[in-house]
């Protein structure tokens, strides 16, 4: 038989905006769930090392991680680690989850902190190097390559701005591109090719990945003539676009055209009760702060939600 627990709160995905949402609930004394689908951190245990967050002068994301989650469970928060979301019933008072191995939940709140992931090449290469020469973040990794020469792919706005903003550490950057133009704003597209550092390889791709412990050099493929040519390098950003985990939202609360969920200032979404916050919802910048502050606004808001309900229900009149 399926066993429904009820909880005040549920979190659904364990990154830094799941598990910020999960302190603050439960040190309100809150009685919270939060369900990871891997080990709580989300993509912040990927991350080598974090130098850019207030008050700490550098951690590796694991180490983070751990120290949230701890905190989290020190103020009573329940966590459930490496579960999979079945289902998941967002409309009415009583929101209720299932997940993989038949447990059912029952909350009053829900904040949806999925998070998401940067669109792969996925060539071969690729998934070794990650974090070992191959970056998805410019903010996160840019100092790590002060000195060197690093490729940049993409051609949208984020590929060129953050190209630019490269040239800051490396000596030399170099934009590999599939088409003959960029998708990018002109503004973007003229910064871009004004700086010295910058250079351009269009109409190509890169194919594989290679090296030792770290990354050595790339395939570029040209796409016209499908020669190949064996390319050194230090480090390659790739900024071909970013995936919501939202597939498992659609018809449940409101998407945009790109699938990130649609929230107000306070992270309410289009449902009462659901919350969303962190890299899922429909923003500009998604940083682990950015993610940190996401979650502490939606679980402020969830705090207020439940208290109101709360109390609207125990002013409701007794029925005879």
């Amino acid at each position: 038989m399926k066993q429904t627990n009820h909880f005040d709160a549920i979190v659904i995905g364990g990154g830094p905006a799941g598990l910020t949402a999960g302190i603050y609930l439960s040190r309100a004394r809150l009685n919270t769930l939060i369900i990871s689908d891997g080990v709580p951190g989300g993509q912040m245990i990927l991350t080598h090392e974090i130098a850019n967050y207030p008050g700490v002068e550098s951690i590796s994301g694991y180490q983070l991680a751990n120290i949230m989650k701890k905190q989290a469970k020190s103020f009573g928060c329940t966590i459930r680690s490496n579960v999979q979301l079945e289902t998941i019933e967002t409309e009415g008072e009583i929101k209720e989850i299932t997940l993989s191995d038949g447990s059912g939940y029952t909350s009053d709140a829900i904040i949806l902190t999925p998070g998401g992931r940067s669109r792969t090449l996925n060539v071969p290469g690729e998934a070794g190097f990650k974090g070992q020469g191959i970056s998805y973040c410019a903010t996160c990794d840019g100092d790590f390559f002060t000195g060197k020469e690093i490729v940049v792919v993409g051609g949208g706005n984020s590929a060129l701005e953050e190209a630019v903003s490269l040239t800051k550490y490396a000596t030399k950057v170099t934009i590999v591109h599939q088409f003959d133009h960029f998708q990018a704003f002109e503004w973007a597209v003229e910064e871009a090719k004004a700086n010295p550092k910058i250079h351009f390889v269009m109409e190509s791709a890169i194919t594989a990945f290679h090296g030792d412990e770290k990354l050595r050099s790339v395939d570029i493929k040209n796409l016209q003539t499908g020669e190949v040519q064996n390319f050194a390098t230090d480090g390659v950003f790739i900024f071909i676009g970013y995936v919501p985990n939202t597939e498992f939202l659609k018809g449940k609360v409101e998407l945009n055209q790109w699938n990130e969920i649609v929230t107000a200032p306070d992270m309410s979404t289009s449902i009462p009760g659901v919350f969303a916050a962190g890299d899922s919802i429909a923003k500009r910048y998604r940083q682990v702060t950015t993610a940190v502050g996401d979650g502490t606004i939606a679980a402020l808001a969830a705090s207020n939600y439940l208290h109101q309900l709360k109390t609207k229900h125990f002013h409701a009149p007794l029925t005879h």
